[in-house]
């Protein structure tokens, strides 16, 4: 392998320093610095990448997304990329027509500001001659039809399990959404992807997050989950084969409905994925309430309007044993938590941990400011998905008048984060939202709607949503890189330094060179992973 000299622009090294250019060799980073100083030590005949002015970065890990499902969702009735409920049945119908010899039509990517309320109904959907199940963008729902909830045998006297419910029309009859855990009165019944379509699917999401320069990830759900399958088998078989050539942590499913006894398992699933270059099953998710939108986030105060608390999956009594057990295995834990209270039982839980194991909370949307200086206390990583701190219909219609006004204000606290010493990693979410890493940087950065998305042109998308909590460009580009890199237990990667890995991301633009309102504009040129080039635009 040759030799490889970038040149022609900047290098963001780590930190907000830089440099003007680096070289590789044989796969690592061998010299950084002035391109007069790096280009003497380049072995006779090496190549050149030549940055155009563009900016060379660290390879950016993920550090929460489902890329399974989001491959599965992109070969099924994918409704992420249009908007609006006509466009939703546009694309339904065409999907019906050209696979009609599918037993259901099953897919993903509704948005809940698309319907009243954010309900869609059943009705809607009745006109199908088969039985379909949509799961929303956010995977904490799913919508169905009357064929759907017949074959369920889901009627008014269906019970809501403990970890969900069943929307409802006024004389109870179900309304066609199923919330959380009853998403799998449905789901379950759904056709199963064979082997091959699992893999089919992460080689696919695999590709596309070539494209956006993500390196590296972390799959937030490896396990069953609202009718999902594990995908721990689908990682095992790519990583031994060779075909996953990124590199990637799973985070394996903390089954809500089981304690401490399911631990021994987690211990001999992580054994399965030993041993293996660019897989590794070290953490756990456990999923500790739900979502705003729906009242099942879990809240200190009764939402407005409507009364309730939320949720709390994991008995807050039993979750400080369960995550200590696991981390004296020396589990990492990776906490989904939305509401205050669960991001306060997530916190509690981590008191007296092993800091060395790098436990962190995603999502983080509310959070009590007493409890924003316990992140760095406990040396717990706050994870962050930034593309949600905007105003947009889903946030100015469905969930700051259910919050209330002071409570509104604790939402993604970035900047009170990064000052009160906290480590920040950042990921997506994907497919609950894209994946391109530079349109969640332009929202930490600027708080408002990236140009060219669904809710740009939103009365108040150019508003800054909370303007004090957003970042600056190196701080949250570090989150994506160095931050979400640490998160993996990944040491040689998410910085340019010499010795690390060449996982590197070309730019066809320098960032730090251009408004920060135009972050969003940012494509991806080439990426690299060790030293390969494994994306080109």
């Amino acid at each position: 392998m040759n030799d490889i000299l970038f040149r022609g622009g900047r290098a963001f090294l780590a930190a907000g320093a830089f440099a003007e250019a680096v070289l590789v060799r044989e796969g690592r980073i061998a010299a950084v610095g002035s391109e007069t100083e790096v280009v003497r030590r380049a072995a006779p005949g090496h190549d050149t990448v030549d940055l155009g002015g563009g900016l060379l970065i660290p390879g950016i890990t993920d550090s929460h997304m489902h890329p399974v499902m989001a491959g599965l969702e992109r070969a099924r009735c994918d409704l992420s990329q249009v908007s609006g409920l006509p466009a939703y049945l546009e694309r339904i119908v065409a999907y019906a027509e050209a696979h009609p010899d599918r037993e259901w039509v099953d897919g993903g990517g509704w948005d809940m500001a698309a319907f009243p309320g954010g309900l869609p109904h059943r009705s809607q959907l009745d006109f199908l001659d088969r039985p379909a199940y949509i799961i929303q963008r956010d995977h904490h729902a799913a919508w169905v039809n009357s064929a759907a909830l017949r074959r369920a045998g889901v009627t008014r006297d269906t019970p809501d399990p403990a970890d969900g419910r069943i929307e409802r029309d006024p004389d109870g009859t179900p309304s066609g959404v199923l919330h959380e855990g009853a998403m799998d009165l449905v789901g379950l019944l759904t056709p199963r992807p064979t082997a091959q379509d699992l893999t089919d699917a992460l080689l696919d999401a695999q590709n596309h997050l070539f494209s956006l320069g993500i390196t590296g990830w972390q799959d937030a759900i490896v396990g069953s989950y609202a009718g999902s399958d594990d995908q721990l088998p689908t990682y095992v078989s790519a990583a031994a084969s060779g075909r996953l050539r990124a590199r990637v942590v799973g985070a394996l499913w903390w089954d809500r409905t089981r304690g401490a006894e399911q631990i021994p398992e987690l211990l001999e699933r992580r054994r399965s994925a030993e041993n293996l270059e660019r897989f590794r099953a070290t953490s756990v998710k456990i999923m500790q309430d739900g979502i705003t939108e729906n009242f099942t986030a879990a809240v200190i105060e009764p939402y407005c309007r409507c009364g309730g608390t939320g949720l709390s999956y994991v008995d807050p009594a039993l979750l400080k044993g369960y995550v200590a057990e696991l981390d004296r295995h020396g589990f990492q834990v990776h906490f989904h938590a939305i509401g205050e209270r669960a991001v306060r039982e997530a916190l509690d839980s981590f008191e007296g941990t092993d800091p060395a194991n790098r436990h962190h909370i995603a999502h983080l949307q509310i959070v009590e400011p007493s409890d924003v200086p316990r992140f760095a206390a406990l040396g717990v990583t706050a994870n962050l998905q930034p593309l949600w701190a905007t105003h947009q219909p889903q946030m100015d219609e469905l969930t700051i008048p259910f919050l209330g006004e002071e409570r509104a204000s604790w939402q993604y606290p970035f900047a009170d984060l990064l000052r009160t010493g906290a480590r920040l990693c950042a990921g997506s979410d994907w497919p609950v939202s894209t994946a391109d890493p530079f349109q969640g940087m332009h929202v930490a950065v600027n708080r408002t709607e990236p140009g060219g998305s669904a809710h740009a042109d939103y009365p108040t998308a150019q508003t800054p949503f909370l303007p004090g909590q957003s970042l600056d460009l190196a701080a949250v580009l570090t989150a994506y890189t160095a931050g979400s890199a640490r998160i993996n237990h990944d040491d040689e990667a998410g910085t340019i330094t010499p010795g690390n890995r060449a996982d590197l991301v070309v730019l066809d633009r320098d960032p730090f060179a251009e408004p920060a309102a135009e972050i969003w504009r940012t494509r991806v040129a080439a990426t690299f992973v060790g030293g390969e080039e494994v994306y080109r635009r």
